[in-house]
């Protein structure tokens, strides 16, 4: 019985095939950096049409017609306009480079098509800093520079080509000799004001932060969220957790449901009176798109902030001109133990004690027993607080929902609230007994980060008190919280509330396991990388830059000296890559040289040498009678391949070069 053959399950990848899924591959590495940046229906599609191009060079299909392309090209011009209302500007300039270059992709006949896919490719790479310019986003560049060099490098190889490994480390010693390069022009290349990556017209609103509004729950869900507000690596030793309170809003109109900024401004001078020495620290400021600067309460001077004058308030909220749309960091010094506008005027202090009226009944009288029973003001604050730390409340970010007069039932009812709750229903209790108080929301504590010894103050961190005025004393905080929870004031939220990871599926608190810990601990040092990258390259500002150049000898620093360090700069480290490499560069023999130019000719005219023919037999093949070449170039190619077989392989009688011109003029008539 006769047996069939076994044939091979699969087959190698021809060359243009592998070529081409790598190049969809590296593709697609580029648009991994701008995923959840565009609208939702354009990395899908993209997807989709690297599938369909990827099946194409599976299956060996024809593209398609232009017709179609034509139209899925309009379709998604369509989808752009509709996402964005514009085809213009920034982020509908993506949206349309990520599908063009897919698109790009479905219409390569050419090796320019290949090139202006690869070209597109590095734009699209730098258009991802757009959007962010972490450590992430550098390392995900790096990878697909590499993916995109290789890429490059695999189209380019005629003949035998190298694995793919050996491509990827040629990809990656090209990154890798560019990085000298790359460092020069970040320290000496002439910086703008603002944003590397940024517009003018990217607010980048949106941020997740304080209000200045405050109501029942606004603050409770920003507990839920790790986000850093702002780093603060200090100078002088670190305050007690109690007394770190980060001063942001002032909140003084109350419409029986959420507190507001007053409508009327304050007046007067703000006049401070301050004990002890000074803390000095520095805050790195995240990007929030709203104008607060935070410090301890009180900063004894203005931050400093280029471009962007600062300016306070007489309620104390240290303002900028304009938004924080990008990372600031500023250098302050605060006193923690002060008095603030102990001899207000008082036509300033009624407004502090408005309520609207017709709300919360109950708390109205309660104020009145507090007041008949109190010999001053400094007994109504005392009994109050003791009625919060004797009355069962509790501190909770899920309390239950309040009706109109919210304030009646957190006292008397439900008894469970977060930090606004407390805070409100306090001013509300002062203002009903005739003292005057507002809300003061910003952020209290934070976390030592022992791998770097910045201060990390997240968004779980913002925090709602209260100011009451007292007689000689001023401004005076008051938080009720602490009655409640003295832990959330004197260590921090997570020893009160434990952090929950996972969607809720592991709590992290003070008895989480070892391995929770190391987690802890990991996330505790990458945070310190980041970190480091947002103080040394994100905020290197041209401020720093001035000052690098004049801690090299510049005394006048402009454009023009920028520039001239910059080419000088560069020009050293290019000779100093580019010198060795040429240096170490095998020399090609010129005989060799010659001979592989007829080679390049003979292949022209349509006679390529095969792999395994010598001098020898590729001119018996040339110059046989069948050849179809005239004679004048048969006689040609003899004379020249017989002189070079005497040079190459005998025993000239002179030395091999002295017949490069005899061999230049012989080649010249092989034509």
């Amino acid at each position: 019985m006769r047996q069939r053959a076994s044939r091979p399950l699969s087959r190698p990848l021809s060359r243009d095939k592998a070529d081409t899924l790598l190049l969809l591959f590296s593709c697609g590495l580029v648009l991994l950096l701008h995923v959840g940046h565009l609208p939702a229906w354009v990395f899908p599609s993209c997807a989709a049409i690297l599938s369909w191009r990827g099946w194409i060079t599976f299956r060996g299909n024809r593209m398609p017609p232009r017709w179609m392309l034509l139209a899925v090209a309009l379709l998604a011009m369509g989808g752009v306009f509709a996402s964005y209302r514009t085809w213009f500007g920034r982020d509908a300039g993506v949206a349309m480079l990520a599908l063009l270059l897919t698109l790009k992709l479905l219409e390569m006949h050419a090796k320019r098509d290949l090139f202006v896919a690869l070209f597109l490719s590095f734009f699209l790479i730098l258009a991802g800093y757009f959007y962010s310019q972490s450590i992430g986003t550098a390392l995900v560049t790096i990878i697909a520079v590499m993916a995109i060099l290789t890429t490059q490098l695999s189209f380019q190889y005629t003949g035998t080509v190298p694995p793919l490994a050996q491509r990827l480390r040629l990809g990656a010693k090209i990154l890798l000799l560019s990085a000298p390069l790359m460092l020069a022009l970040f320290v000496l290349f002439p910086r703008i004001q603002g944003p590397l990556w940024g517009m003018p017209d990217d607010a980048q609103a949106g941020r997740s932060g304080l209000s200045d509004t405050m109501s029942p729950g606004n603050i409770a869900r920003l507990a839920l969220s790790d986000e850093i507000a702002f780093r603060v690596r200090f100078f002088d030793p670190v305050p007690a957790k109690s007394q770190l309170y980060w001063r942001g809003i002032v909140l003084g109109r109350y419409d029986g449901r959420t507190w507001s900024p007053p409508v009327r401004p304050v007046a007067g001078q703000v006049i401070i009176n301050t004990r002890g020495a000074p803390t000095r620290y520095q805050v790195t400021l995240e990007p929030h798109g709203r104008r607060w600067l935070f410090a301890l309460e009180v900063p004894r001077a203005l931050p400093v902030l280029a471009g962007n004058p600062a300016f306070v308030t007489p309620d104390l909220q240290l303002l900028s001109s304009q938004a924080i749309n990008e990372r600031v960091r500023y250098d302050a010094t605060s006193f923690v133990d002060f008095d603030l506008q102990p001899n207000a005027p008082p036509a300033v202090l009624p407004q502090w004690l408005e309520l609207p009226p017709g709300f919360n009944p109950r708390t109205q009288a309660f104020a009145a027993r507090l007041r008949s029973q109190a010999n001053n003001n400094e007994d109504v604050i005392h009994a109050a607080l003791r009625f919060f730390r004797d009355q069962g409340f509790r501190y909770t970010l899920e309390p239950p929902p309040l009706g109109r007069h919210a304030v009646d039932e957190f006292l008397f009812s439900t008894r469970a609230g977060f930090c606004e709750h407390y805070s409100g229903a306090f001013v509300v209790l002062m203002r009903a007994s005739g003292i005057p108080a507002r809300v003061v929301t910003g952020y209290q504590g934070g976390e030592i980060n022992p791998a770097d010894g910045f201060l990390t103050v997240r968004q779980s961190d913002a925090h709602a008190w209260a100011e009451v005025w007292l007689d000689r004393r001023g401004w005076v905080r008051v938080d009720p919280t602490a009655a409640v929870s003295p832990g959330r004031v004197e260590q921090n939220l997570a020893s009160v509330i434990p952090r929950r990871a996972f969607g809720g599926l592991i709590t992290l608190d003070g008895s989480r396991s070892a391995w929770i810990a190391q987690l802890q601990r990991l996330r505790q040092n990458w945070e310190a990388v980041t970190n480091a990258w947002n103080q040394w390259v994100l905020n290197y500002t041209p401020e720093k830059q001035r000052n690098f150049f004049r801690a090299l000898g510049f005394d006048k620093v402009d454009w023009r000296t920028m520039a001239i360090v910059m080419l000088a700069v560069g020009a050293a480290v290019m000779a100093s890559i580019l010198l060795p490499l040429l240096a170490g560069r095998p020399k090609r023999d010129p005989i060799d040289a010659i001979y592989q130019s007829l080679c390049r000719r003979m292949a022209n005219l349509g006679f390529p040498r095969a792999p395994h023919e010598g001098p020898r037999a590729y001119g018996a093949r040339l110059t046989a009678p069948d050849a179809p070449l005239p004679a004048a170039t048969k006689a040609a190619i003899g004379r020249f391949l017989a002189l070079y077989e005497t040079v190459r392989y005998g025993a000239p009688e002179k030395a091999p070069l002295s017949y490069l011109s005899q061999l230049k003029t012989l080649l010249a008539e092989c034509r």
